[in-house]
């Protein structure tokens, strides 16, 4: 093999992988397979296609975040923060527990299982991509030390759990904890990069078509005029957990069909 392909092996890395049972998570699970991974694959229950170990967990669970990180033994060479839910849901306050304050409390619990040299890559949304004009909000969930100081700050703070059905605020909050961390991440070797999707035919949309209706898809559009495939969302999130993005930290990749690009110069962006 070429020095070039070498760049995106994962041969001999252990890969821990959230929300594997389905949709971007299950396709990132083969690809990193087909690359040589040891894989991990955590969801709240196994996959029908399993790729390698199985670990149950349940992000708006505090004693299964534990018990799931504790039954992973390091090393943890890549991390994959790819389980989610929507607004679809329509319970503000579990979306937040479970994209942002339980997927922190579990990253947490494995960043000392995790080598110089490994990295993390979360799952966040166009739904964020006015982030930096809410951060001065958004940072004082990003600042609790605690699912449940975070979830008494949303209680605290309704106005901003409202907007976007909790969904909005967990995925801004995602990409300031990664830039909050950068450096002292940075300094243990590891790095922490975000992707930010735009609509994917996964069983996400599914719930966010049953919330909002058939004609739900009908509110966005893109330069490429269609919605991604699950697919090419995970080979983004490949590419960042590999040693090809090696000086790749502290960043935010919108994979959202040219959405954000289109819209720096003509509006805003609808988001749900």
């Amino acid at each position: 093999m070429s020095q070039t392909g070498e760049l995106w092996r994962y041969d001999g890395r252990r890969v821990v992988i959230t929300g594997c049972a389905s949709g971007i998570g299950a396709h990132v699970a083969r690809q990193v397979a087909d690359l040589g991974a040891e894989v991990i694959g955590c969801d709240l229950a196994a996959p029908a296609d399993a790729v390698g170990e199985f670990v149950a967990l349940d992000l708006s669970d505090a004693e299964s975040i534990d018990r799931a990180a504790g039954q992973i033994d390091g090393p943890v060479d890549a991390l994959f923060n790819i389980a989610g839910v929507s607004s679809g849901i329509k319970d503000p306050l579990r979306v937040v527990r479970i994209n942002f304050l339980g997927t922190r409390r579990f990253t947490e619990a494995l960043v000392p299982k995790m080598p110089a040299g490994s990295a993390i890559a979360n799952v966040s949304s166009l739904a964020a991509s006015a982030y930096r004009e809410n951060a001065a909000v958004t940072a004082g969930l990003v600042d609790t030390d605690s699912i449940e100081a975070g979830i008494d700050w949303c209680k605290a703070n309704p106005d901003a759990l409202a907007d976007g059905g909790g969904y909005r605020l967990s995925k801004e909050a995602i990409i300031l904890y990664g830039m909050a961390h950068v450096a002292a991440l940075g300094a243990k070797g590891i790095r922490i990069n975000c992707t930010a999707p735009g609509v994917t035919d996964t069983p996400i949309l599914d719930q966010l078509r049953s919330a909002y209706g058939p004609e739900f898809l009908d509110s966005f559009r893109n330069p490429l005029g269609r919605a991604a495939q699950p697919h090419e969302q995970a080979a983004v999130l490949t590419f960042l957990n590999s040693p090809a993005a090696s000086y790749l930290t502290g960043q935010v990749i919108w994979v959202d069909g040219g959405t954000v690009g289109e819209t720096d110069l003509t509006g805003s962006v609808t988001r749900r």
